[in-house]
């Protein structure tokens, strides 16, 4: 089977394509045939080398943390039911490749009417946005700061606010991230790269910050989205593309604000973490929320794919074609 290899740490082009053995379905598992490999932004991360100290990668390895597909083949034990269902699985590694073997408890199905794509889309962002909506406790009437809001997991948040009947203010970068966040629900939306956007957060919800500020760009970004929270608000830090976002727990204190962290959010029990999955995909099929997929590549393209997250160029959620 085809699949990519991280044969060092580097840039996007240390990603190369190879051939693998076919899997095997052991005792309890499933081979899945994938169709739509997910790619989010730690894949990148790991690829560079960072992350060491937390995940154990050691080239080569076969990057990926899962996508959707087919059940091709059942190990022992394994319900032949479940041969040819639909399915989305997430992974702790090896999902850019044509078939995975995993447990047949990592499996959801996906429910009928939600393409592969959408369903890749929503394997990793979905339960993400799901578990940041319900930890934020938005409720109806709420100014509602997200930055990132045009990225795969952005988009959704925003969607999901607006469903809780949230008014939503959006930042993000350039132009035509900006149009896409209001597309999917952004009442204002303003360039955070541009001097004096907290400014014009504080001016577009009636000079008292936001209710509940979604901070989806992490880092300095971050830091600087946490002034924008209302004195008694909330503030959410999931974001990483530029580091962890830096609150002052006093000054937090001080002004009443819950401030809660990724580590905080990344702490849910498997049961938990696969139920914001179904929720997700359920919520998608009902056409309650749309995953936003701005560009796919071919498996062979796994480096371009890469490049444009690394960029900053890519909209939406970007996909790997298998």
């Amino acid at each position: 089977m085809r699949q990519v290899l991280v044969n060092r740490f580097g840039g996007p082009e240390v990603l190369e394509v190879d051939k693998g053995p076919d899997p095997v379905a052991g005792p309890g598992q499933v081979v899945v045939g994938i169709s739509v490999a997910d790619i989010i932004f730690l894949d990148t991360l790991l690829r560079s080398g960072a992350g060491k100290d937390y995940f154990p990668l050691r080239p080569p390895y076969v990057p990926g943390h899962g996508g959707t597909g087919h059940v091709i083949a059942v190990g022992e034990g394994v319900d032949h039911d479940w041969t040819g269902r639909r399915v989305a699985v997430a992974t702790s590694d090896g999902g850019y490749a044509e078939q995975i073997a995993v447990a047949v408890e990592e499996l959801t199905p996906v429910p009928d009417g939600l393409g592969l794509q959408e369903a890749a889309a929503l394997l990793h962002d979905g339960p993400t946005a799901v578990n940041i909506t319900d930890v934020a406790g938005i409720k109806e009437g709420d100014w509602v700061l997200i930055t990132a809001a045009a990225g795969g997991t952005g988009a959704l948040v925003v969607q999901l606010a607006r469903a809780a009947g949230a008014r939503v203010v959006a930042a993000a970068r350039g132009a035509r991230k900006l149009e896409l966040a209001r597309e999917v629900g952004a009442e204002k939306a303003f360039d955070y790269t541009e001097a004096g956007w907290i400014d014009k957060v504080h001016a577009a919800t009636g000079g008292n910050g936001a209710n509940v500020v979604l901070d989806g760009a992490g880092g300095p970004l971050g830091t600087e989205a946490f002034e924008a929270v209302a004195h008694g608000g909330r503030f959410v830090s999931y974001g990483t593309s530029s580091g962890f976002a830096q609150v002052d727990p006093h000054t937090a204190e001080q002004r009443g604000v819950r401030a809660t962290g990724l580590m905080d959010l990344n702490n849910s029990a498997p049961a938990e973490a696969k139920e914001r999955v179904e929720r997700a995909l359920w919520l998608a099929a009902e056409g309650r929320i749309r995953p936003v997929i701005g560009q796919t590549f071919p498996l062979e393209q796994a480096a371009d794919a890469h490049a444009a997250i690394a960029a900053r160029s890519a909209l939406g959620k970007t996909l790997l074609l298998v």
